[in-house]
């Protein structure tokens, strides 16, 4: 991407100053990071941030790095972002709704259970977004489909 000239390097560019000119009339981080966190496409894979161990590109990246620095804990749990903070907000509820302290039911810790990332849909960190509402979409069989408004990524 960094090669001057090249189309990538051009998409980049022009990418990021549509992003800027966005933030600096009023679009809400918020519908930004809605919009472009979860985006899968090469590049990806991991990285060297903890609170985001696996991007699935780099506007994946991008706008879940900008969510977690910018945006309040409630914003980015509700954008499914996964930062330290949810995860143990993650963990409280589990442990509030379970009666015992870290206990979850199946015999696991419940920081176990979010920190391995089975809260975020399964365990399935690198599932899409769906094209209807944004959620996180989960397996099935060879495709997936979204259990928020049900839709699915073309199969039957």
């Amino acid at each position: 991407m960094a090669k001057q000239g090249s189309t990538i390097y051009g998409l980049m560019e022009s990418f990021g100053r549509a992003i800027s000119y966005a933030l600096q009339y009023g679009v809400p981080l918020s519908d930004l990071v809605g919009n472009f966190s979860h985006m899968r496409f090469e590049p990806s894979g991991a990285t060297t941030n903890p609170e985001i161990p696996f991007a699935q590109s780099v506007i994946d990246y991008l706008f879940r790095w900008l969510a977690s620095k910018f945006l309040t804990v409630e914003e980015v749990e509700e954008l499914g972002v996964m930062t330290p903070e949810v995860k143990q907000r993650m963990v409280e509820r589990l442990n509030n709704e379970n009666g015992a302290k870290g206990h979850n039911g199946t015999g696991e810790n419940a920081e176990s259970v979010v920190s391995t990332g089975v809260a975020r849909g399964n365990g399935q960190s690198d599932s899409p977004a769906c094209a209807t509402c944004g959620s996180i979409m989960i397996r099935t069989g060879t495709c997936y489909r979204c259990q928020n408004c049900g839709s699915t990524s073309g199969c039957s």
